[in-house]
């Protein structure tokens, strides 16, 4: 067991199904925090969330709907008392470019990818401002900085739109024990990588990532559990690169 630097915490961490959500709400669970896992994926969650333990707590929302949104955070606030982080994870990948890119595919990957995290940054901010503590981490992406080598316009503009966000929020929460800060991974062992790219397109990839291999998934909880530690109150605004090299910035 880790330092338990989040006894006292609890944590929303969206995705928390896929991958990326699961490494990070085990990652904090060991850190202390109890973690409400927010996925679209019922059955999955609840199946997660027993092997993490008590600690965690699964929610299942539609987080392209900012009603539903709303409702759950509202009585999850009633029933837990405050939230401490937020991890805005989930995300849609996209790998259409423009000219196939549906009004549909926009709306819903936009939807999820940032809307959700606007409306659940509303929901926990008054709590967080008013106990003067809070950590907001938001998953941005490579493809938000450099337009997407394999991934699609809706995808990358959504990326791109949450670091946007990340400032926009952390700008107006600096002065109240706040932080919010961005992480752009790229190319991490997630379905999303694995399966949605065929052979070639993997190794054409991984021949232009200077550390030759793809990022793991606890390499990117990692890094939630530090800008989420007490000890990373100065850093805000932040987006951290997470790309083997493959972008310096």
């Amino acid at each position: 067991m880790t330092n338990l630097v989040h006894e006292d915490h609890t944590a929303i961490v969206t995705g928390a199904a896929g991958v990326l959500g699961l490494a990070t709400s085990r990652a904090l669970v060991d850190h202390g925090a109890t973690v409400i896992m927010v996925d679209i994926d019922q059955d999955g969650l609840e199946r997660l969330a027993a092997e993490l333990g008590e600690k965690a707590i699964p929610a299942t929302i539609d987080l392209r709907d900012p009603d539903e949104i709303g409702a759950t955070a509202q009585r999850l606030l009633d029933e837990v008392g405050a939230v401490d982080i937020l991890v805005n994870n989930a995300g849609i990948l996209s790998n259409h470019k423009s000219a196939t890119t549906t009004p549909e595919e926009w709306r819903n990957v936009l939807a999820v990818n940032l809307d959700a995290a606007l409306y659940l940054s509303q929901a926990v901010l008054p709590g967080m401002r008013e106990r003067g503590w809070g950590r907001i981490v938001n998953t941005c992406s490579l493809a938000g900085k450099n337009g997407g080598l394999t991934a699609g316009t809706a995808y990358s503009v959504s990326k791109g739109a949450l670091a946007a966000l990340t400032f926009s929020l952390a700008r107006e929460v600096a002065g109240d024990g706040v932080t919010a800060n961005g992480i752009a991974p790229a190319y991490v062992k997630t379905p999303m990588v694995m399966e949605q790219l065929n052979e070639a397109q993997r190794q054409a990839v991984l021949d232009q990532i200077p550390v030759g291999r793809f990022c793991e998934a606890e390499e990117f909880a990692h890094v939630v559990t530090f800008l989420t530690h007490p000890l990373a109150g100065f850093i805000t605004g932040e987006v951290v690169d997470l790309n083997g090299g493959l972008l310096f910035d």
